[in-house]
């Protein structure tokens, strides 16, 4: 369960306490909606399936998947699934490996998402042991279904520009620069992101 709508705004009303950029996006921009996604293997799945496609064509795949697997797209099923049977619903030859890594993971329980790692960092890469999921994907999944509130995605170009709006910078900075930047506002970085996203392409900042 991601951040909810009261840690969100605890969070930057804390980082707009000392950071007037942020108070200015707050009062221009107003408070970002949460951003939650159920915690899981299905999340990942998800992930995997609309990597590099619009919202529509995922949509699209997800559901004939489901009605080839079932719903919920259980692991044992995936892995018993025929090739051609799964690339009939749209899923390449990379993304079925992509999926089968994250299957057998789950499968084997070398991988259990309900006790992942507390340590953010030991969280980010256990997940990144599944083909597919960068470490951009590990950051957003422990953000959105996990609720974690320093997570700072400062590889995520929305969030460069965003801050580059919000802290009225001359020009979007690097990641390392993003980085950086966002170590003074642990530990609600996750909060900051998601204000980010809410402003980077607000004309009014």
């Amino acid at each position: 369960m991601g951040l909810s709508e009261e840690m969100l705004k605890c969070g930057l009303d804390a980082l707009a306490a000392r950071e007037p950029g942020i108070a200015r996006a707050l009062a221009v921009a107003g408070y970002p909606e949460p951003r939650i996604r159920p915690r899981g293997y299905a999340t990942l799945l998800r992930t995997i399936v609309g990597q590099q496609v619009s919202v529509a064509a995922a949509a699209s795949v997800w559901a004939k998947l489901e009605a080839l697997l079932g719903a919920g797209l259980l692991p044992e099923n995936l892995l018993a699934a025929d090739f051609d049977a799964l690339r009939a619903c749209g899923f390449s030859r990379q993304k079925q490996g992509y999926a089968r890594s994250l299957c057998e993971l789950v499968v084997n329980r070398e991988l259990d998402l309900e006790t992942l790692p507390e340590d953010d960092e030991e969280a980010i890469a256990l997940l990144t042991r599944i083909k597919g999921i960068g470490r951009w994907s590990a950051e957003i999944y422990l953000l959105f279904a996990e609720g974690r509130p320093d997570i700072w995605p400062a590889g995520d170009l929305a969030v460069q520009a965003g801050l580059h709006r919000i802290l009225g910078l001359a020009e979007r900075p690097s990641e390392r620069e993003t980085r950086d930047l966002g170590e003074a506002w642990r530990p609600w970085r996750g909060a900051a992101a998601i204000l980010t996203w809410h402003c980077y392409n607000n004309a009014a900042l």
